[in-house]
């Protein structure tokens, strides 16, 4: 045998195994994989569909909406404020005081001084389950009082009466926590409003 006709025969076994390899594949693409994740459990899958993960979509132009205004308070403490709010109040979403809470800390940590007054205030009359934190409360009051803002100056007093003096604090906490709740339907306005597919700000 010379060279030629062993690399032809060399060659001719190499088309011979990716032909077979692909037969292989071929044959396992129509059977599915068990696919695993720690949110949705185990389930079988195309092959062709394993890893993808799908994107629900927004049912109800509310649902869509509120998708909007959280992709822009990723980039805006001000929709971020507009977003907890929402979700305290129960406005186009389901009410719930995680997602409010952690929205309003997310405002607030980027510098949003109505957020870091809203937070004082929930810190230092506690919030539904959570109790009450004047150490936080004047941690986040002391933020927006620096910034000149006159109820952060106001409640800052409070949260470090509230500090020295147990037994008043828990008078003050009494007295205040009923009227805590109105605030946050009352006093704190939207930043957004809603309109022709966009939130746009007042």
């Amino acid at each position: 045998m010379n060279a030629r006709s062993v690399s032809l025969l060399a060659l001719s076994v190499l088309l011979g195994a990716c032909a077979a390899q692909q037969q292989a594949v071929d044959s396992q693409a129509g059977k599915p994989v068990r696919v695993c994740t720690q949110d949705e459990g185990c389930s079988d899958q195309a092959r062709s569909e394993a890893g993808r993960k799908p994107v629900a979509e927004p049912v109800t132009e509310e649902e869509a909406r509120i998708a909007v205004l959280e992709k822009q308070a990723k980039a805006d403490p001000r929709a971020a404020f507009d977003l907890a709010l929402r979700f305290f109040r129960g406005d186009g979403v389901r009410r719930d005081s995680y997602k409010a809470l952690t929205w309003m800390r997310d405002s607030a940590e980027r510098g949003n001084t109505k957020a870091q007054v809203a937070l004082g205030r929930l810190y230092l009359s506690g919030f539904e389950e959570m109790g009450s934190d004047p150490a936080e409360a004047e941690s986040w009051l002391l933020a927006a009082a620096g910034k000149g803002d006159p109820e952060a100056k106001k409640l800052l007093e409070e949260a470090q009466k509230a500090k020295k003096d147990e037994a008043e604090y828990r008078r003050w906490v009494n007295t205040h926590r009923a009227l805590w709740m109105g605030y946050w339907w009352n006093a704190y306005h939207y930043y957004t409003y809603w309109q022709a597919g966009y939130w746009y700000y007042y």
